[in-house]
């Protein structure tokens, strides 16, 4: 993923770029500064910690919250056909991570949310992409950290203060990311929970705003 969406930023005439990401994209961001750091100029990473420093601190906290990571990587086809079941009960139930439920979702793209979902084919590409991260993605992080290789550019990290993320990890994301990043020049923990976008909307977009605009 990391190679295709460097190969469309060539296509439309960018060999070097800016970019922020979200939970899985923000792992494909992560890949992707590590395999193209000369195309890669600033990196805005939203709510996650590396996979290789999960997978290496298991702990019932994070196991307990972030179950699914365990449950989509069962072999094929268990874990289809349980979410496929009941698909629009299951992604409701997964989104409504925290106390504020589904409330902050637009009506419309909650329904788009629902329609994706129905579709066995991305459920089948979700789990995919799970049994890819503690496959070869892992194989490659693990191989990347005995060679020392961190993040070379400009690195914001951007959490929820009241999500999984921001709860259920100690030391913190700021201090986890320092094993990973060596230019962090912003950390932020944001007023809400996992969804940065669409619960903290104002301060989301002033935080990359800032640093964006600060590029030398």
């Amino acid at each position: 993923m990391a190679q295709d969406q460097v190969e469309v930023m060539a296509a439309l005439g960018f060999p070097r770029f800016f970019a922020a990401g979200h939970d899985r994209g923000a792992r494909v961001l992560h890949r992707m500064c590590l395999d193209h750091p000369a195309k890669v100029t600033r990196a805005a990473i939203l709510d996650i910690v590396p996979q290789h420093y999960l997978y290496s601190h298991i702990n019932m906290q994070w196991a307990t919250f972030s179950w699914h990571w365990f449950f989509n990587i069962q072999p094929f086809d268990m874990p289809e056909r349980m979410m496929g079941f009941d698909p629009d009960w299951f992604i409701e139930k997964k989104l409504a991570k925290t106390k504020q439920g589904l409330s902050f979702f637009d009506k419309d793209a909650l329904s788009e949310y629902t329609r994706c979902f129905r579709n066995p084919a991305t459920i089948h590409a979700i789990c995919e992409d799970y049994r890819a991260a503690a496959g070869i993605d892992l194989e490659h992080d693990e191989k990347d950290m005995k060679a020392g290789r961190k993040i070379e550019c400009p690195v914001l990290l951007l959490w929820g203060a009241t999500g999984g993320v921001g709860r259920n990890h100690n030391p913190g994301p700021a201090e986890i990311w320092k094993a990973y990043a060596s230019n962090i020049v912003g950390a932020q923990a944001l007023p809400c929970g996992h969804y940065l976008s669409e619960e903290a909307p104002t301060e989301t977009t002033a935080a990359l705003r800032e640093f964006f605009a600060t590029a030398e």
